[in-house]
């Protein structure tokens, strides 16, 4: 029987640099953004013991090996170790958009992962586990340099608010009419800028200043933010919501490039302006920088015009996924 666990992307609006426990230790932060109709899918085949083999993961490379030890891929390997899986597995690991693009590709696999984990050893966990035990895999066995909304976004799905006070997290679900929120899951593009990279890699300037405290003051507006957007996504009146949203985005955009040198590029900001100038009111780079995905708010008057002068880049609509992490059955 194959096990499959499908687990959405997500895009961050405000907030980002604040989910750091390094920053929210001593302050407190918050994040608002959404998980997406785009998936990390994991399926697994329990194996019997007569292969030749033990583990065959399947990714971009094709790993076969014979202990758990020779696994390169550092969640699965230390995953399964940590929690104790002790049968052979054939992975297979799917996404619909590429990794290293901004969208928390790692830590939704990350999730799906240990949500995976769990289904085959027939252990419950709520979506607050499923994010905490991401985060701890990431954070506390691979020691990656990241920060912990997009393992909360990723496991509960839909639009909401994260607060991080110390070791406690809130969870708000925004409180949107009907009308807003179809006119914002209708208004978001994302449009690839041609450049992957990883995360880690591009945090090191970020984490320093967010660890000096140079970065307080940005941070700080960057959580003002949050507070302001849920308010003007909480109106009643759609087109007015989406004009002061996209303000907002722009003005977060420009906030978020003072974290870090490694944020953007001459050419990243060429392709922003494009968009803008295209018709797009607002938008940013999704993830830690330097690569990925652009997010732009493209109201739907504005659309027909928008696609036509970005033709020459590749567009993806996005949508809202409500379900969160799940197990795919049937």
């Amino acid at each position: 029987m194959m096990t499959v666990s499908r687990t959405p992307l997500r895009v961050s609006f405000f907030g980002g640099g604040t989910d750091y426990p390094e920053y929210f230790a001593r302050s407190r932060g918050a994040v608002l953004g959404m998980a997406i109709d785009q998936y990390v899918y994991v399926a697994a085949l329990r194996l019997t013991n007569i292969l030749d083999y033990r583990y065959r993961i399947s990714y971009s490379k094709m790993e076969q090996v014979t202990e758990l030890d020779a696994i390169e891929h550092p969640v699965v390997r230390e995953a399964i170790r940590h929690y104790g899986y002790g049968a052979p597995l054939d992975i297979s690991i799917m996404a619909d958009l590429p990794a290293r693009s901004g969208l928390g590709s790692s830590s939704s696999f990350t999730v799906g992962f240990v949500n995976l984990l769990f289904e085959l050893l027939g252990r419950g966990a709520t979506k607050m586990d499923l994010a905490r035990e991401a985060v701890h895999v990431e954070r506390g066995l691979l020691h990656e340099n990241c920060g912990v909304q997009d393992q909360h976004h990723a496991a509960f799905g839909g639009l909401n608010r994260f607060d991080f006070e110390g070791g406690r997290t809130r969870i708000s679900p925004i409180q949107m009419t009907a009308d807003c929120q179809a006119a914002l899951t209708t208004s978001l593009f994302l449009v690839y800028t041609g450049m992957t990279r990883f995360a880690s890699a591009t945090l090191d300037e970020q984490m320093a200043k967010t660890k000096s405290g140079a970065s307080d003051k940005d941070l700080s507006h960057l959580l003002a933010l949050v507070d302001q957007a849920q308010t003007v996504l909480e109106g009643r009146d759609a087109p007015a919501m989406l004009t002061e949203f996209g303000a907002m985005l722009h003005e977060g955009w420009e906030t978020k490039k003072r974290l870090s040198s490694k944020v953007s590029s001459p050419e990243i900001d060429a392709l922003y302006d494009k968009a803008r100038a295209a018709g797009a009111l607002g938008g940013k780079l999704c993830g830690a920088g330097a690569g990925g995905f652009l997010l732009m708010l493209v109201p739907p008057d504005r659309q027909p015009g928008f696609r036509a002068r970005m033709a020459d880049h590749a567009l993806i609509p996005v949508g809202l996924d409500t379900l969160g992490a799940t197990i795919l059955r049937g």
